[in-house]
């Protein structure tokens, strides 16, 4: 086992603070998913309605989603400029992660202001629980990447490898939500089921590929910590999911009931 992780993974640098952070991010994740699969939904998209949140401080559902992607594409983009200038002493795994970050976060504030569709506002206090946890996320997968350079390189470089998964994850991505923008006319709040794409086998597939997106970013990675974030991502989504597909179930009276929630015909 100590050979395999030798092959893929940069040897983790002697940080207590990554030790650290790695295990409450499983953690968060587990209690996260969980929280979605019991009903305790974080409240945006229609799980905003689910929840009493008549006394939370408000703001619109565009405004929020910003604010859940800013500072993390903020932390991003600042650490791939301050990098830019360094090119040639700063190994490919760190400037090639802190570019695939910001494309992620920069795509994502893209879509909020272009192509989503929107009803309804989202809980301050849940645009800033998950900006909070974004940033975080980021800020320790550049910092792990920053603190592994000096350190043993894995046995196998699978930078290329991500970058591939993470291109995939992220076309994937943008086009199930484009899909998803087109299924509510101008004006309309309500909600119908998803058709097209992988629509077709699971509920959430701009979810399934958001996943490859991450695994994507661990393979540019090669950290540890990278991976502790795919598996948050991974269990959270999961639940998500879930949460998700009984909403449909209970909602929706001509939802195929044969759809999965996140993985093709097992999930």
């Amino acid at each position: 086992m100590a050979h395999i992780l030798q092959q893929i993974l940069f040897q983790s640098p002697p940080s207590l603070y990554l030790k650290a952070t790695g295990i409450l991010t499983l953690i968060g994740g587990f209690n996260a998913a969980y929280s979605e699969v019991k009903g305790t939904n974080l409240t945006y998209s229609k799980f905003a309605k689910t929840i009493e949140v008549k006394q939370a401080k408000k703001v619109s559902s565009r405004n929020g989603m910003l604010i859940c992607y800013g500072p993390a594409s903020v932390a991003s983009s600042a650490f791939l400029l301050s990098k830019l200038g360094y090119i040639g002493s700063t190994g490919p795994h760190l400037l090639t992660l802190a570019s695939a970050l910001t494309i992620h976060f920069l795509k994502r504030e893209l879509e909020v202001l272009f192509l989503h569709r929107y009803s309804g506002d989202m809980p301050l206090q849940t645009a800033l629980l998950i900006s909070f946890s974004y940033f975080f996320q980021t800020v320790n997968l550049l910092y792990a990447q920053q603190l592994s350079e000096g350190m043993r390189p894995p046995g196998r470089d699978l930078m290329w490898v991500g970058v591939v998964l993470f291109c995939i994850g992220i076309g994937g991505n943008l086009y199930h939500h484009y899909l998803l923008s087109k299924l509510r006319k101008d004006g309309k709040t309500g909600y119908v089921v998803p058709s097209g794409g992988l629509f077709d086998l699971v509920v959430c597939p701009h979810y399934l590929f958001e996943i490859v997106d991450w695994i994507g970013l661990a393979f540019i990675s090669q950290t540890l910590y990278s991976w502790a974030s795919v598996v948050w991502t991974v269990i959270y989504l999961a639940g998500r999911s879930y949460a998700t597909r009984q909403w449909y179930l209970q909602k929706m009276e001509n939802f195929p009931k044969q759809r999965k929630a996140l993985f093709p015909f097992i999930f």
